[in-house]
C-alpha cells in the first residue's frame, strides 16, 4: 500500500511540473505579463509624443502663427515693422537679486 501512495505522489507531482516550471507554465506567463506592461507603458509614452508631433506639424502646414513662433524662438526673427532691444545683465558682483524680474528676457517691440 505504501509504494501505491509513492507512486501517486510521483504522477501528481509529474503531472504539475510542467504547470508551475515548465515552457508556458505559471512563472513564465507571470514574466511574460510583467513584459507586455512594460511594454504597453512605453507604447502609450511613445503615441503620446506622436500625437504632439503630429499636432506640431498640422500646425505648421495650416497656419502662420506656428511658423512665426518657431521663427522668433527658435530663429531669433523679427518682423520687418519691428525693433529689436535687448537688455544686458549687469555683472554679478554688482547686480541685486530680483526674483520677480528677468533682466536678460529680449522681446521685440513695434514702433
Amino acid at each position: 500500500m505504501r509504494w501505491l501512495a509513492v507512486v501517486l505522489v510521483a504522477l501528481v507531482a509529474a503531472l504539475q511540473y510542467p504547470m508551475w516550471l515548465g515552457k508556458g507554465g505559471w512563472l513564465q506567463v507571470r514574466e511574460l505579463d510583467r513584459q507586455l506592461t512594460a511594454q504597453r507603458d512605453a507604447n502609450d509614452r511613445l503615441k503620446a509624443r506622436n500625437d504632439a508631433l503630429d499636432a506640431d506639424v498640422r500646425d505648421l502646414k495650416t497656419g502662420f502663427d506656428a511658423i512665426e513662433e518657431r521663427a522668433r524662438a527658435e530663429l531669433g526673427m523679427i518682423r520687418q515693422d519691428e525693433v529689436f532691444f535687448q537688455v544686458q545683465r549687469p555683472p554679478a558682483s554688482a547686480r541685486t537679486p530680483t526674483p520677480d524680474t528677468d533682466a536678460s528676457r529680449s522681446m521685440p517691440i513695434r514702433p
